[in-house]
């Protein structure tokens, strides 16, 4: 129920309930707080039990949990009525990506065999910086625009 508290927090709220409540109430807190937490969790599993009678045998292994998205999908998937883990296997991402590196490599332009221009045999060379303007010179500025 509480499994996202830290022991720093625990020991937080213990020091504000004494402080709160006083060490003389505190034990007769903790028992109305346990006795409404059972209460809660019979009114709970009583409510669970009557919907399930209502929806007949077809749903006895219903569970509610199921009604997350998340828990469903993970339901779903473990399942493997389709083969995705033979498909999951099956696609190795780093082996691909190495393949698609190695071929756009295979295919760079040798930067000894180029030209000094910036462009041979309808090629772009990338490895160049393209030349940038003037310092002295400024953007139009368009009054419309702002």
């Amino acid at each position: 129920m509480f499994n996202d508290i830290g022991p720093l927090e625990l020991v937080t709220i213990i020091v504000l309930a004494v402080l709160v409540f006083g060490p003389d109430k505190l034990p007769k807190v903790i028992q109305d707080v346990m006795r409404t937490v059972r209460k809660i969790r019979e009114f709970s599993e009583s409510a669970k039990q009557d919907i399930r009678q209502e929806l007949g045998p077809e749903f006895k292994d219903f569970e509610f949990e199921d009604l997350n998205p998340k828990t469903f999908i993970r339901k779903q998937l473990d399942s493997d009525e389709l083969g995705l883990k033979e498909i999951r296997n099956g696609f190795d991402l780093k082996k691909e990506m190495a393949e698609v590196t190695d071929a756009v490599h295979a295919h760079e332009p040798d930067s000894s065999s180029s030209s000094s221009s910036s462009t041979s045999g309808g090629r772009v060379d990338m490895s160049k910086k393209p030349e940038e303007p003037a310092k002295d010179t400024r953007p139009v500025f368009d009054a419309d625009a702002t």
